[in-house]
């Protein structure tokens, strides 16, 4: 049997109509929160992580987009082991990520005018029109900015993208699930040999992209009867060095029978393709006032491939790592208004599993004791080697991971 595929805007009725769906063809509703949480369990990615590829906000300190493009690889994978089932609705983003010769998909696309989602937008959320109509405006932002994640066009509506394309001001609920049902149903859409090939293609690439990525390489990746080709987007100083290197780690991956590369449509732009460093973190937020020294700082930081982003006080820092999840904050201790050991307290007690690194113009062994008894991973004084800091910063990852690894173990 088919699989269906339910993509559209909010307040266009999505949810009765997939409810509708099911009760017609009986098959099980697959959730993008469903998604995320196997994608999260088969990753160890946390789900706020992965759930934020869906968001128009990418996080601050994502400037490469690596945590975005894993967290897609994560929902890739997830997906792909779903597709080798059938009778299913997949409701929601995660549909988009299917390839498109896996044909015994029905992509289904709910749409409506204004008038009709604000109406429903009230329904849902009183207030006023103006108030609704900025709600939808913000969640279509979210979906135009996947829709460019994946096809780098921002009309999320996209007639060529979608078998059947609803307009919900105009079908209502019963007739619409009655559409969806009855082409489900015809054979175009039913499974054959060589679309089942194609879910099988589509599960092996994204191990290839995994594996790639565990090892630092970003790339993308496309299978074809076993035949892995991987597309390099970035110039390289010795290509065929990192072509040896990529059919090496690809080659090695479980049923991919050959390994093929080449350069992709942007590879003649002005970047430079880089092997990200996982020994090194991601997520670093510095927290001084004194700004040319910690731009500076941050400069030098991504230079040498650490993901920084900077805050000038402890107020924004605080408030910034409610939204984040930084994995090492690299604190002043002398500031205006909240201090170093004010911000390293009030970390360690809402997130303890953050490693805080204290810097400081005015050496003190009291205060360094004290940064200590509270939870500091280091007591720098400023101005600090970049080697000496980086060299800490690596040193405070690795703790992060083995005490990732002890959590698993005790979850086991």
């Amino acid at each position: 049997m088919s699989v269906i595929t339910l993509f559209g805007g909010t307040f266009c009725n999505q949810d009765d109509v997939v409810e509708a769906v099911q009760a017609k063809t009986g098959y099980n509703r697959i959730s993008d929160k469903d998604l995320v949480t196997a994608a999260s369990r088969l990753s160890g990615l946390s789900e706020n992580r992965i759930a934020r590829a869906f968001s128009a906000k990418r996080s601050v300190f994502d400037r490469l987009g690596h945590e975005n493009r894993r967290a897609i690889a994560c929902l890739k994978l997830a997906l792909a082991q779903v597709l080798a089932g059938d009778h299913m609705i997949i409701d929601g983003f995660s549909g988009q990520l299917i390839p498109q010769r896996v044909t015994h998909v029905l992509r289904v696309c709910l749409i409506a005018d204004m008038k009709y989602r604000v109406a429903s937008a009230l329904g849902a959320h009183p207030g006023s029109e103006k108030d609704a109509a900025k709600r939808i405006a913000r969640q279509d932002e979210g979906r135009a900015a996947w829709m460019v994640t994946l096809f780098e066009s921002s009309d999320p509506w996209n007639e060529s993208l979608y078998d059947i394309v609803l307009p919900m001001h105009e079908t209502g609920t019963a007739a619409a699930a009655d559409v969806i049902a009855e082409n489900s149903g015809k054979k175009v859409i039913q499974p054959t040999r060589r679309s089942r090939k194609a879910v099988h293609d589509f599960l092996l690439a994204v191990r290839v992209e995994e594996t790639l990525m565990n090892e630092g390489h970003f790339v993308d990746v496309d299978v074809r009867d076993g035949t892995a080709t991987l597309t390099i987007h970035k110039q390289v100083l010795r290509l065929g060095k990192l072509e040896a290197e990529l059919q090496d780690i690809a080659g090695r991956v479980d049923g991919v029978s050959a390994v093929e590369t080449k350069i992709g449509e942007t590879y003649h732009r002005p970047n430079v393709y880089r092997k990200h460093d996982f020994s090194l973190p991601s997520k670093v937020l510095l927290v001084d006032d004194e700004r040319e020294f910690v731009q500076i700082l941050s400069e030098r930081l991504v230079t040498c491939d650490i993901g920084a982003e900077v805050c000038y006080d402890a107020e924004s820092a605080l408030e910034l790592i409610n939204e984040e999840e930084p994995e090492i904050m690299i604190v002043d201790l002398r500031m205006p208004g909240v201090d170093g050991f004010s911000v390293l307290k009030k970390v360690k007690e809402t997130r303890p599993n953050v490693e805080v690194i204290i810097l400081t113009a005015h050496e003190s062994r009291h205060e360094k004791e004290e940064c200590m008894r509270l939870g500091a991973f280091a007591y720098l004084q400023k101005p600090v080697d970049i080697e000496l800091l980086s060299e800490t910063l690596r040193r405070a990852k690795e703790k992060i991971g083995l005490e990732s690894e002890d959590k698993d173990i005790h979850a086991e």
